[in-house]
């Protein structure tokens, strides 16, 4: 049988997208039982909705905040107006007297087929998971500290699991190809933030939406089509961006060398593999890019016909930013892959480096090999969120769920996602996503909405320069493109697992949001 074309870029994304959570580390009941359920014809039991409320208070800037967590599912329901996904979620939300002027900002995680785990337990909620940003958390037992650092003073906070993941589960008559997909996920969003937005009164509520990783993608899709709904949003904020696939979907793309070299550039100088390394990373990297954009592009775009004194002299640049020989970047045709990179900086110390944060070192079998074995960021921090956020649930929300709790489910997801989108560009051939021109297409219907893009120095799976370069082509007009915001921090894939850069982006969320969204 002929493979499908997205077949490797699938497979591709199993190993750089999403959360740090290998797929052989989900619960295998639960992971069985979706398996089970997209193979057969037979209808699962409808659980019934359900919700369970705490009151808690947490401190942020000096000010105790008390707030309500609601802790429940949704059922989502299918064309024909039967129940299709049972969708778990925590609220945050604090009573500040005026509920149609308090912002409600609905938050998810990637993969596609992570949970929202991550987010919830790592970033802006009211509780965290204690950590030392750039080393691996310790064995249990683990420590939950409150969050001073939560955007609950500026928002209240709906943490959502996507359908498979999490608590959120396939009912009824449902099968994952009707929500497995880059549309059929969006529309699934959508019918549960309308549901949640009119259960709860909050339609003139200013609405912001939140995606890491692969729920930036989510992000770029779902603002569209609500919006495309009748409803408006005030903010979108991408942290760890990815909105165009098709650097990972072929190898031959010269694009993908030029916007991962400048993370490449900051992984080195954090290793202290840089030659006469700069003390200011910023300014660093500002040089780096300007090489990547000018100099290196065009290199890259004489293809065969480069001459080899400019080879040499392009080699021996590349080696001052990212610390390899001239000899194995000529070796290499001058172009770098993340995993050869990660694979070849500390071989010297029989080291790898991280991908999702390049600033962890992983110890492989052998040094001979040309890419890692594995994710030394993803090892850092798995175990932790997941017991973690399990006995916070249970112990702190109060809520006991009727099946294992799926961080992720990509054995089950990935294999069967559908990457075609009908926004896409291209002649109908089957390819991978882009979604800027949704975000585009978004803010030129809606000229009032924001955007945040939150972005990782060390992040190798959806490098910054990726981001700036998508978000810099969206063919917006000026007095729209200025509504574009970026933030560039000195952590990995998950910014806010480093402490001072969860510091640093809350401080700028926070003013965002007030421009956004200002309290009258």
């Amino acid at each position: 049988m002929r493979q499908s074309p997205l077949a490797p870029f699938a497979l591709a994304l199993l190993m750089c997208l999403g959360s740090p959570v290998h797929a052989a580390d989900a619960p295998k009941d639960a992971a069985k039982a979706q398996s089970d359920k997209d193979g057969k014809k037979d209808e699962l039991p409808i659980p019934p909705e359900r919700s369970v409320v705490t009151r808690h208070s947490v401190r942020i800037d000096g000010r105790s905040i008390g707030y309500k967590a609601t802790a429940g599912t949704l059922l989502i329901k299918d064309d024909k107006d039967k129940p299709a996904v049972s969708v778990f979620y925590v609220a945050y939300t604090v009573d500040d007297g005026k509920p149609d002027r308090r912002p409600v900002t609905f938050m998810f995680n990637g993969g596609p087929g992570s949970s929202s785990m991550w987010l919830h337990m790592g970033s802006f909620g009211p509780v965290r998971v204690a950590n030392k940003g750039d080393q691996p958390i310790p064995p249990p037992p683990y420590q939950t500290v409150p969050n001073e650092y939560s955007l609950l003073d500026k928002t209240d906070l709906v943490f959502v699991d996507a359908p498979g993941t999490g608590y959120s589960q396939l009912v009824g008559a449902a099968k994952g190809k009707d929500y497995y997909g880059v549309d059929q996920d969006a529309a699934a969003f959508a019918k549960f933030i309308t549901r949640y937005v009119g259960d709860n009164h909050r339609w003139n509520s200013p609405k912001f939406l939140f995606g890491e990783s692969y729920g930036t993608t989510r992000s770029a899709v779902l603002v569209k089509l609500l919006q495309q709904q009748g409803m408006e949003f005030n903010g979108v904020v991408l942290m760890s961006s990815i909105l165009d696939f098709s650097v990972w979907a072929n190898t031959g793309v010269d694009h993908a060398y030029v916007v991962n070299l400048p993370t490449e550039a900051a992984i080195a100088w954090y290793h202290d593999k840089v030659p006469g390394k700069p003390a200011d990373l910023a300014g660093f990297l500002a040089d780096v890019r300007r090489f990547a954009g000018g100099d290196y592009t065009l290199a890259l775009a004489k293809g065969d016909a480069l001459a080899p004194a400019e080879a040499d002299r392009i080699a021996d640049r590349l080696s001052k930013y990212i610390g390899l020989s001239p000899t194995y970047i000529k070796e290499a045709n001058l172009r770098i892959d993340p995993s050869r990179f990660r694979k070849e900086l500390l071989r010297d110390q029989r080291r790898t480096v991280g991908r999702l944060d390049g600033r962890f070192e992983g110890i492989d079998p052998d040094a001979a090999g040309e890419t890692p074995d594995g994710d030394a960021a993803s090892d850092a921090a798995t175990g932790a969120y997941l017991a973690a956020f399990n006995q916070y649930v249970a112990t702190e929300l109060k809520f006991s769920g009727n099946r294992s709790y799926l961080p992720n489910n990509y054995g089950v997801i990935n294999r069967g996602w559908d990457w075609k989108h009908k926004q896409g560009r291209g002649f109908g051939f089957t390819q991978a996503p882009y979604v800027g021109s949704d975000l585009a297409s978004a803010m030129r219907r809606n000229p009032h909405l924001k955007v945040f893009s939150a972005n990782g120095y060390y992040d190798l799976a959806t490098p910054f320069y990726a981001t700036e370069f998508d978000l810099g082509h969206l063919g917006l007009d000026p007095s729209i493109r200025k509504n574009i915001e970026f933030g560039f921090y000195p952590s990995g894939h998950m910014i806010y697992f480093d402490i001072d850069a969860l510091k640093q982006v809350k401080a700028d969320l926070a003013r965002f949001y007030d421009e956004a969204a200002p309290r009258t």
